[in-house]
């Protein structure tokens, strides 16, 4: 398979389960010919400041213009960061955020463990750079209208995926042909 060579690099931002074999971040990467992965944390997975730590990590070993690509908790880790760094950025995908306020299935971090691991606040402040916020019609971790107000507070293209879950392997997607294609459009 021929890989796409776009103009900037992709950054690629896992959520808590970090690097899934089958996620289609995973195959979104493997398609494109200039593209990183924040690597997985060994210790302390669960605090945000450690994580805001490797995205600015990755994204000081990389030269010219850049789009992030996020999932789940990734775009949380993504909101932090661009609240305290300052560095160029092309755009960013930014994919089925979940809502921190809600209720989440039992096999996930509990409302006390995020907010003793530095996630909370959510940052709402109007991002410094173009962004999509692509939404699930029925993830279980965030409502329709929790995700719109992110969106609309981050100053983000919402892009309405319909039924797709949490977009993750769990609700039926590997490869995710759109993914691409939204990261097409913000290399433009």
């Amino acid at each position: 398979m021929d890989k796409l060579d776009i103009r900037a690099t992709v950054l690629i931002v896992p959520g808590l389960r970090e690097h899934v074999a089958e996620h289609w971040q995973t195959h979104l990467a493997a398609s494109l010919v200039r593209v990183r992965s924040v690597p997985p944390l060994t210790q302390d997975k669960l605090n945000c400041r450690a994580r805001v730590e490797a995205i600015a990590q990755e994204l000081a070993q990389i030269d010219g213009p850049v789009i992030l690509v996020a999932h789940s908790a990734g775009v949380l880790m993504t909101v932090h960061w661009a609240q305290k760094y300052q560095r160029q950025i092309k755009g960013a995908l930014l994919v089925t955020p979940p809502d921190l306020n809600a209720s989440w299935p039992a096999q996930y971090p509990s409302q006390e463990t995020l907010q003793a691991g530095g996630w909370c606040p959510l940052p709402r402040r109007r991002l410094p750079f173009p962004s999509m916020v692509a939404l699930s019609n029925n993830d279980p971790l965030a409502s329709v209208d929790a995700v719109r107000a992110m969106a609309t507070d981050w100053g983000s293209e919402l892009v309405e995926l319909g039924d797709v879950g949490h977009l993750n392997p769990a609700s039926g997607f590997g490869p995710w042909p759109l993914g691409l294609d939204l990261v097409r459009r913000l290399d433009t």
